[in-house]
């Protein structure tokens, strides 16, 4: 018999206020936008930006470089999979954080 195996993720970010609709901290994966391989900002045409049609959120920017206001994201996920190229990967908000604190003591 197979075994079922479950992955189960949670927030490991400190919690805060959601006012607004804004997400607040407990987002679990961020999405982040590789350019190079996004249909417009590779083309510089308008073209693609099923992202952007299907954030249920709709915190995608229709650009040629289209932005995230990561802000009001959730981490749903849903850019990610229906981006055709794949310039879209959820990545773990925790180590970003930890990025970002090392890039502020640099500075």
């Amino acid at each position: 018999m197979d075994e079922f195996k479950c992955e189960i993720k949670t927030s490991n970010s400190k919690s805060g206020p959601g006012d607004a609709g804004r997400t607040g901290s407990w987002r679990v994966e961020r999405p982040v936008i590789d350019l190079s391989k996004c249909t417009p900002a590779k083309r510089q045409k308008d073209s693609c930006y099923l992202c952007w049609l299907y954030c249920p959120d709709g915190v995608i920017s229709k650009e040629l470089e289209p932005k995230i206001d990561l802000e009001y994201c959730k981490g749903c996920g849903i850019c990610a999979q229906e981006c055709p190229t794949g310039a879209i990967k959820m990545v773990e908000e925790t180590s970003l954080i930890e990025e970002e604190r090392k890039n502020d003591e640099k500075n």
